[in-house]
């Protein structure tokens, strides 16, 4: 591990700001490079937690982001001032990422959910330079790669489940035909509007997970009422295991 990184549960992830996320896009894009972006918060590093092979499939991309106040609380709990500096979720994120595509004529492709969903991008966001789309439900791998590499996006977000797009980018990222490729998971919905903020206080608290516990509970009780407090105690363990 370098100064750049911090460790959880055997996954490392990269010490970013929203400006320093940007710029690996704009880096990549510009020399021409491929690179595999990743995320990890509370709930996937908990599934790592239990199988470490799950944590092996992130560090097999090229970043892995910070997302959520977890992975924030985790880092200074265990690094101290040495942790992340700042809160990165992808509701945040994503809306940056659009207009700096917008800004520089970069294309994305979407690859993930329904169809309905997919349609709701490019209503949302009438300026951007949308490359294709692919829904994420009984597709054929050939196929999508195929529609990818025929419009040769700059981006690839990728809209499955973790780790269902980790493992879907490490086994194909060789034949694709783009710079950027970014699992965003369930975040795809942020691009198409459909996902919808709490409140700004419960934002700065930190606490913005309990609209998505309230507003559906038989996705989210069991992540974060459960997940959370597990993910406390598992930070606890390793910072103690620190010393």
């Amino acid at each position: 591990m370098n100064s750049d990184s911090i460790e959880i549960f055997g996954v490392k992830i990269n010490k970013l700001t929203n400006e320093r996320f940007l710029e690996l896009f704009r880096n990549a894009i510009t020399n021409k490079q491929k690179i595999t972006i990743a995320y990890a918060n509370a709930h996937t590093l908990n599934q790592c937690h239990r199988d470490k092979a799950l944590a092996q499939i992130l560090n097999s991309m090229d970043y892995i982001h910070p997302d959520g106040v977890g992975v924030l609380w985790a880092s200074r709990k265990l690094y101290g001032d040495s942790g992340l500096n700042v809160r990165i979720t992808g509701s945040d994120f994503y809306p940056l990422l659009i207009n700096e595509c917008i800004k520089n004529d970069w294309s994305i492709f979407f690859f993930g959910h329904r169809k309905a969903t997919l349609e709701k991008i490019s209503l949302k966001h009438p300026n951007l330079r949308i490359a294709g789309t692919a829904e994420g439900y009984d597709y054929n791998n050939e196929r999508v790669i195929e529609k990818i590499n025929e419009s040769r996006p700059d981006i690839l977000i990728i809209g499955l489940s973790f780790p269902l797009q980790e493992k879907w980018m490490r086994e194909f990222r060789e034949k694709i035909d783009c710079r950027v490729m970014l699992a965003v998971g369930d975040g795809i919905k942020v691009f198409s509007g459909e996902k919808k903020r709490g409140p700004a206080f419960l934002r700065k608290l930190g606490l913005e997970w309990l609209v998505r516990v309230i507003t559906n509970p038989a996705a989210n009780l069991q992540k974060y009422i459960a997940g959370n407090p597990q993910f406390v105690a598992r930070v606890l363990r390793q910072k103690k295991g620190q010393n």
